[in-house]
């Protein structure tokens, strides 16, 4: 298991919160093809080099797994991805976890997902901002402080010069100009240099992720099309932690380098058999944090997550209350005591895991 106990640097927690994020925030999707616009044209789609953390653990220590899968199997409602919600005098809908990725293990539906896709009147994912590129980006440019240092100072002058240049080397090898980014807030960097190459690859060239490609399958079919998040709901929550944090993010992403890769596999690895109670039991166990990286770590869950769970919730109400709905959200939204499926449950709908 020498890769996976590699991993085990005091250092990560800050990198995989925002590994997370681009996984729970719809928005960096767009943000990373803005980046990859200004850099060169990519060629062949390179293969994907991350490491499945599950298997080196199997293989390596069980034990060590058999006590992840414990408590992964403690957090409700973590061992689905398809769910289906029942209200006396409505007809059924469906709530859906999706990543915001395009590898082709992800934009695969499953046979059931497929049918209640297909089945649905209204299709509801997390913003239809990111349909529109010229709406997306009058959204940021409304407010621009939210993604860009607008008072003189730049990334660089955040960092010490070796920071900076290892910042400048990670962009230049992803073919990022970083004088095109040189004003970017450091959260939205951390999810470019995060992303496999194969990823951004495929991003570049035009692949959709897994929402998006149902928007667009919802569109073509005549199925009616909504969101429960505008951009600067998402913009404003992100912005809203600490800048201290997300630099911090930033150097500890550059610091996991290639590893990073490993943590994408597995996550799309569990993504495929729904055992998304799994994620955060894994990742504390491979990639311990400091008590600091708690703190940090709860104040990004409230934020990222359980906030924008509430208002999601809220939002899809009305959506329900009319029935046949196929609601896609990212699958971290969806676990845990405070998951929108618990959440769902409290609204007094019958919750049910379709497997």
């Amino acid at each position: 298991m020498k890769r996976v106990i590699a991993l085990a640097d005091r250092s990560a927690m800050p990198a995989l919160k925002l590994l997370a994020a681009a996984n729970v925030l719809f928005l960096i999707s767009f943000a990373v093809m803005l980046a990859l616009a200004t850099g060169e044209a990519r060629g062949e789609i390179p293969a994907c080099k991350g490491i499945d953390m599950l298997a080196a653990l199997e293989r390596d220590d069980p034990a060590l797994l058999a006590r992840i899968r414990a408590e992964a199997a403690a957090t409700p409602n973590g061992d689905s991805l398809l769910w289906k919600l029942e209200k006396a005098g409505q007809e059924p809908s469906f709530l859906f976890g999706t990543m915001h990725m395009t590898d082709p293990r992800v934009t695969s539906l499953t046979p059931a997902a497929e049918r209640a896709f297909d089945a649905s009147r209204t299709v509801v994912i997390e913003t239809t901002d990111v349909l529109d590129p010229a709406k997306m980006l009058a959204g940021m440019m409304k407010r621009p402080e939210l993604t860009m240092f607008i008072d003189g100072t730049t990334l660089a002058s955040h960092m010490s010069p070796e920071d900076a240049e290892a910042v400048e080397k990670a962009l230049d090898e992803r073919g990022i100009p970083p004088a095109t980014v040189a004003k970017m807030k450091p959260w939205m960097l951390s999810a470019m240099l995060a992303l496999p190459a194969c990823e951004l690859a495929r991003k570049a060239a035009g692949a959709p992720v897994l929402d998006v490609k149902l928007a667009e399958d919802a569109k073509a079919a005549g199925k009616r099309l909504e969101g429960l998040e505008t951009i600067t709901d998402q913009l404003e929550a992100m912005a809203s932690l600490p800048i201290e944090f997300h630099m911090q993010g930033l150097i500890d992403t550059l610091k996991l380098g290639d590893k990073t890769d490993d943590v994408i596999e597995t996550m799309i690895v569990l993504y495929q058999s729904g055992q998304t109670g799994m994620y955060w039991p894994l990742f504390r166990a491979v990639l311990p944090g400091s008590d600091e990286d708690e703190a940090g770590y709860a104040a990004f869950e409230e934020t990222m997550v359980t906030a924008r769970n509430r208002n999601m919730a809220e939002k899809a109400a009305p959506i329900l209350d009319e029935g046949d709905a196929f609601i896609a959200v990212g699958a971290l939204h969806l676990p845990g005591p405070n998951g929108l499926v618990e959440l769902l449950r409290k609204e007094g709908y019958t919750v049910s895991a379709v497997n």
